[in-house]
């Protein structure tokens, strides 16, 4: 890939399409000094460019997490603060990657349980992965979110419901 911006690879008109997310991600990897170029985009004007670039940094710090640590306070905020699914739905899988403090446990578990109440399947089905792997770094959460994944397996989205019975078992083991 060329020495562009980044955001001439994300940018788009199809909501249905990552475009060059994987390419972008696979830049980063081999460059990692144009990471924070990267998260910059996670504030575009620009949904498709804000949820492309979210694709590519999920991937990124499912590999490299440590990528992420110092944008904990910007990502922490923007839990809260998204509006958009798919920028919701990469933020639930990302922010238990990164290295919090008990209160900043709570303050993503709190964002979390609001992604739950979402209109978005996949936003609901993320949070509930996102709040288990908080668990897991935090046992003082685990009645709360064992709760939450029962009732998700009783009445959730046929996604939630299969997603919610494949943690129930990683949370019991």
């Amino acid at each position: 890939m060329p020495r562009n911006k980044l955001t001439d690879w994300l940018e788009g008109t199809d909501r249905r399409s990552i475009g060059r997310a994987n390419d972008v991600a696979a830049l980063i990897l081999r460059e990692r000094q144009r990471f924070p170029e990267l998260i910059g985009c996670l504030w575009s004007d620009d949904p498709i460019l804000r949820m492309r670039a979210a694709d590519a940094i999920e991937k990124i710090s499912s590999q490299e997490p440590g990528l992420l640590e110092p944008y904990k306070t910007e990502l922490l905020g923007l839990l809260s603060e998204a509006e958009q699914k798919e920028l919701r739905w990469h933020l639930a899988l990302m922010i238990p990657r990164l290295p919090l403090t008990k209160n900043e446990r709570q303050r993503a578990a709190e964002g979390l349980r609001r992604y739950l109440e979402d209109t978005s399947s996949i936003v609901k089905t993320f949070a509930l992965q996102g709040l288990t792997e908080l668990a897991d770094a935090d046992r003082s959460l685990l009645p709360e979110i064992r709760e939450i994944l029962e009732a998700a397996e009783r009445a959730g989205t046929p996604a939630m419901r299969a997603r919610a019975r494949k943690l129930l078992k990683t949370l019991k083991g």
